[in-house]
């Protein structure tokens, strides 16, 4: 046999080809640096190897025979790290001029991701009230804006719109659906003389946005599809969630793993599994590990091979017959790590330099100790995915790390103000364990309650002739509580219970959700505007110890 005017060994002999493992690395690395290099030096060489590459020999298939599978699987994984170091070089050299913090901004559904980044972006852009953010509490901040942001193949985070469903429709946001950016540039006076000396100083803060289901898929890439089936498999069968994967177990029972590949039953069982993890993912039951996490957000793949498999029941150390079912169900496993968890973990998460989870403890609450200890193992896996440790010159560039990582704990509003502690104590205790690994290895960790936006007012209400701490606020229209629907027009005084004082209190056996505990959705705040139409700065709890530990350390 010949492939392009080369002879080839025998299959388990043959060697790779130089012109493969050249385009294995190189053409990567073309796209990217045609992509990412501005500065003129970079430029240069850049466009003087694009010359060069076009002389290359390059195979007309990329596709490896059975011979070089693993040779070329390890090259693939050099050459993701790689890529991973020339990309930190670049954004390196870029930010000689004006430094740049890329903050990761993630969270389970509906914990207020959208709304936390526009929350953040318009109280530094309009001079909101940050008392514990010291840049902005002792004056030094000049001013925040808003600038082009530098991936131009990442969707813009799109911030105007979201101002303008929150101030003027008093709707909330609709939830990420996908990967954004945003980039605002923060002009500030330094603390120091000697800085204070060279003028003002300048920081480009990269906001990234992405959905933490997909965060979820991460391990996924240390993970085989038999193994992924096996604990998958357990979750399902587990007294919490056995009723809602009931449909697809059946369907799965009545399936030979070993039975002809059939697309039509692909699909079929794939659609039961998705319909479980919807089901799971619902207010009454509100569980948060729910991988893969593209199933219930699938985008512009939906219906896709890659999204068209689930986890089988296999026995144990069993592999796949060529042209079965769990064959094809492997393949596709294995697809959708390499076309869709590996490039979001290469152009995204792995260039982080900072990191909030914000996370809807209170759903979990509402819903029972199933669903904490639920979003217990969500978080560990959160964890267990990011390079954390303390970042210098020279890891920045050849291995960056996460060295900030805040845990906050959403709608905070929700609470009187004396549960708030109460409520950062639950989450703490949530994510101790994982928390204790990640400062091991060099990073800060630290937790908060907060509300990037307020939508409740606090007030004391008489019941029974005991005076009770309640919130004022406007229900979203649809809620409801003891027995009664809600407008959306109606403003409401509520008593939502106290969360307990010993944290551990929250794993107690119950088979429901809590009867001394009431969340309801609450509507955005009616903001007031000056006499010149300027709306003021959104209202918050906390947002601003969460610029602090995030960002503060970068202005001083």
């Amino acid at each position: 046999m010949r492939d392009g005017g080369h002879a080839l060994a025998p299959a388990p002999f043959r060697e790779c080809p130089f012109d493969e493992i050249i385009c294995t690395f190189a053409c990567p690395f073309l796209h990217l640096a045609q992509r990412k290099c501005r500065l003129a030096p970079f430029r240069v060489a850049v466009n003087a190897f694009a010359r060069a590459r076009r002389h290359l020999p390059c195979p007309a298939s990329r596709r490896p025979t059975h011979g070089v599978i693993r040779p070329l699987i390890r090259l693939t994984a050099l050459a993701d790290e790689a890529l991973n170091t020339f990309e930190n070089i670049v954004d390196g050299a870029q930010a000689l001029s004006v430094p740049t913090l890329r903050l990761g901004v993630t969270g389970l559904s509906r914990a207020g991701k959208t709304v936390f980044i526009t929350a953040l972006v318009h109280n530094l852009v309009h001079g909101g009230r940050l008392p514990l953010f010291e840049a902005a509490a002792s004056g030094r901040l000049a001013r925040a804006f808003l600038q082009p942001q530098p991936d131009d193949a990442v969707p813009r985070f799109d911030y105007e719109a979201h101002v303008d469903t929150l101030l003027d429709e008093r709707v909330w946001p609709q939830s990420t659906r996908q990967t954004s950016e945003l980039r605002l540039t923060i002009e500030y006076e330094s603390a120091t003389f000697l800085k204070t000396m060279l003028g003002r100083g300048r920081l480009h803060l990269d906001i990234v946005d992405y959905p933490g289901e997909w965060l979820l898929d991460l391990p996924l890439l240390n993970k085989d599809f038999s193994t992924w089936s096996r604990e998958a498999l357990e979750r399902a069968r587990d007294p919490a969630r056995n009723t809602l994967a009931d449909d697809w177990l059946r369907a799965l029972a009545a399936t030979d793993p070993a039975m002809e590949a059939e697309e039509t039953r692909a699909r079929d069982l794939a659609a039961r599994f998705t319909a479980y993890l919807a089901a799971c993912r619902a207010d009454d039951h509100a569980f948060s590990l729910l991988p893969p996490g593209r199933f219930l957000m699938p985008g512009d793949m939906e219906g896709s091979p890659a999204l068209t498999f689930c986890p089988l029941d296999l026995e144990s150390g069993g592999s796949a017959k060529r042209g079965s079912l769990h064959a094809m169900m492997e393949r596709r496993f294995e697809a959708y790590k390499k076309h869709v968890v590996r490039p979001f973990f290469r152009e995204h998460f792995a260039r982080l330099d900072r990191q909030i989870v914000l996370v809807d403890t209170l759903a979990a609450l509402n819903a029972g100790p199933a669903a904490v200890r639920d979003l217990e193992a969500a978080l560990a896996g959160i964890l267990s995915c990011f390079r954390p440790g303390r970042n210098s010159w020279l890891s920045g560039i050849l291995v960056r790390r996460i060295d900030r990582i805040l845990f906050a704990a959403t709608k905070a509003d929700h609470l009187h103000h004396a549960d708030h502690d109460r409520l950062e104590a639950i989450l703490a205790k949530l994510v101790e364990k994982a928390v204790a690994r990640a400062e091991f290895a060099g990073a800060e960790v630290e937790v908060t309650a907060l509300a990037a936006i307020r939508a409740t007012r606090e007030a004391q209400v008489r019941q029974d002739g005991t005076t009770l701490p309640a919130i004022l606020g406007t229900p979203l229209p649809g809620e409801r509580l003891d027995g009664e629907t809600y407008d959306g027009t109606s403003e409401i005084a509520l008593f939502p219970g106290d969360l307990p004082n010993d944290p551990a209190a929250i794993y107690e056996a119950s088979t429901g959700p809590s009867p001394d505990l009431r969340f309801i959705r609450f509507r955005p705040p009616k903001l007031e505007r000056t006499a010149e139409g300027l709306t003021l700065s959104l209202p918050h709890i906390r947002l601003d110890r969460a610029l602090q530990f995030l960002v503060g350390d970068k202005l001083a």
